[in-house]
């Protein structure tokens, strides 16, 4: 209730076989794109399939206090069907929450890190005899290793850089306030604004060729 949890039990220690949830991801997404360039069409079109494996040890999913969640997930697109190539990603996402206790002004702090790396294997540089250098196998411009958006490096626009490789970590002190605006406001009941949470952060990210 208010963004806590309700019966605020001491997170056990890390351990997968005793403690938490393992989830076993398995998918197969679509999305179908086209890019226009002064040079011609361009194909970003996706048919691919995604493996993963996510441990969340946390107390409470929708606002942690405490524990850890990672995430480790195998993404495959085969040349087939309206796919321009043949490409994978790997990746791997790590979590770990620390509660401050409350103060006079919120019924909660938490000290949230947060890191991320990526990898696509099939990504390839050629150079033909004149000297000029093609990306081949790689993955379309919204997939893969990207960085810019709103849940990672949130000043740039979404999917602003994009290459081989990816490394990013942030680091976040939430505060959940006493004070929620929209409590006795009738025409603002609408929003079911049950609790009200101030964020300030830091993160850093960078795209890698090899």
């Amino acid at each position: 209730a208010g963004g806590l949890l309700k019966d605020n039990i001491e997170q056990p220690s890390w351990n997968p076989l005793k403690t938490g949830t393992t989830i076993l991801l398995a998918r197969q997404f679509n999305r179908y794109q086209l890019y226009r360039q002064e040079e011609g069409d361009l194909s970003g079109t996706v048919n691919a399939f995604e493996l993963g494996v996510l441990y969340d040890n946390t107390d409470f999913p929708v606002n942690p206090s405490q524990g850890s969640s990672q995430y480790l997930a195998y993404t495959f697109n085969p040349k087939w069907s309206d796919s321009g190539s043949q490409w994978d990603f790997i990746e791997l996402e790590a979590s770990k929450y620390f509660s401050l206790g409350g103060n006079d002004f919120a019924k909660q702090n938490i000290i949230a890190l947060n890191g991320w790396l990526g990898y696509s294997p099939s990504w390839q540089v050629i150079t033909d005899d004149t000297g000029n250098t093609q990306v081949i196998n790689h993955a379309p411009f919204l997939e893969g290793a990207t960085l810019g958006g709103m849940y990672r490096m949130r000043g740039y626009r979404q999917n602003r850089f994009h290459d081989k490789a990816v490394i990013y970590a942030t680091a976040e002190y939430r505060m959940t306030l006493d004070y929620n605006p929209t409590e006795g406001v009738r025409w603002l009941k609408f929003l079911n604004l049950d609790w009200l949470q101030t964020v300030f952060y830091v993160e850093g990210g960078r795209e890698l060729e090899k």
